[in-house]
């Protein structure tokens, strides 16, 4: 029998590169979600549990409670575990298995953003070593370019390179695995928060460097952020648009973020984030802040969807 009033379980921690990201993450959306809110007469029961292996955590309760997963990457932001909640009853937030495997799989996301009118960087995907030449990959996409492991998140393992020679050594360097390589988009970069359908607000990122790594992403002070962006009307709202396409192509739901590099007016996409960040550091909720939504609001509406499917028997 399930409960009229669940309890929400903040899955987190993982296996993969970015367990330390989420570790972070879920221990500021578990204070976030105890915080009282006004208007609040009782806040929700919230239990975290972390996540330490490959598969559910023994002791969820699919009548009982529903999963908020703060987790980044393998087995988290894939859609393995997603396809397991499906399989086990559970309603949880975010988007289902079968988005979070599409926007996982960069060469795939961009492909069906770009169907939709998005649009994307000149690219080409490959495995590494082996892959293309150096002069192949000058050819197509000009003089910079940048590296990408095809699956994964926050931003590991990504590579920009100059030049013939660069590229070269960089090729030479590369890890087994698929590669997309995209020509490299000089100008701003710029985050886009989605709750449902709804656009938040737009970060802009000024790391002292030209590429976002994970370095920049998750130690403090070692980028600067400008939210809202400093936009005009049209290049705000032009933006707005092709996030919401992004994320619509793509059968997201709940929420995520979208980036997109700004090559004077022009966005060009970059990725969708199904399970987006939550540190202290992150850019989700920078975008929430710039949209006036506070923490403890933000992730009450994150969890809102996965409640509202339990009430009415959904996953």
């Amino acid at each position: 029998m399930s409960s009229p009033h669940p309890s929400i379980v903040v899955l987190f921690g993982g296996v993969g590169p970015e367990r330390e990201v989420s570790l972070r993450s879920g221990a500021t959306v578990r204070e976030a979600l105890r915080c009282r809110v006004p208007g609040e007469a009782e806040g929700p029961v919230v239990r975290a549990v972390e996540l330490a292996k490959p598969s559910l955590p023994p002791g969820l309760d699919p009548g009982r409670e529903v999963i908020l997963p703060i987790l980044h990457g393998e087995y988290g932001e894939d859609g393995t575990l997603q396809a397991e909640l499906e399989a086990a009853g559970f309603a949880y937030a975010g988007s289902d298995a079968r988005a979070s495997r599409l926007c996982m799989d960069k060469v795939a996301a961009r492909d069906r953003v770009a169907a939709a009118g998005v649009p994307v960087p000149p690219g080409w995907n490959g495995s590494g070593p082996g892959g293309p030449t150096a002069e192949a990959l000058r050819d197509r996409l000009g003089e910079a370019c940048v590296a990408k492991p095809r699956r994964g998140g926050s931003s590991v393992g990504v590579h920009l390179w100059r030049g013939l020679a660069e590229v070269e050594q960089g090729l030479a360097a590369l890890g087994e695995g698929e590669w997309l390589f995209e020509r490299f988009v000089p100008g701003r970069e710029i985050s886009v928060g989605m709750l449902g359908d709804e656009v938040l607000g737009i970060v802009e990122v000024l790391p002292d460097q030209e590429i976002f790594d994970y370095e920049h992403k998750y130690t403090e002070g070692a980028s600067r952020y400008r939210a809202p962006a400093k936009l005009s009307e049209g290049e705000a709202a032009a933006v707005a648009g092709l996030a919401r396409t992004a994320f619509r192509a793509c059968g997201c739901r709940d929420f995520g973020r979208v980036d997109f590099r700004l090559e004077g007016a022009k966005p060009w996409f970059l990725e969708i984030n199904t399970l987006p960040g939550m540190t202290a550091q992150s850019l989700y909720p920078r975008s929430a802040a710039a949209h006036g939504l506070d923490l403890p609001a933000l992730v009450r509406a994150m969890a809102a969807p996965a409640l509202e499917r339990f009430r009415e028997g959904r996953g």
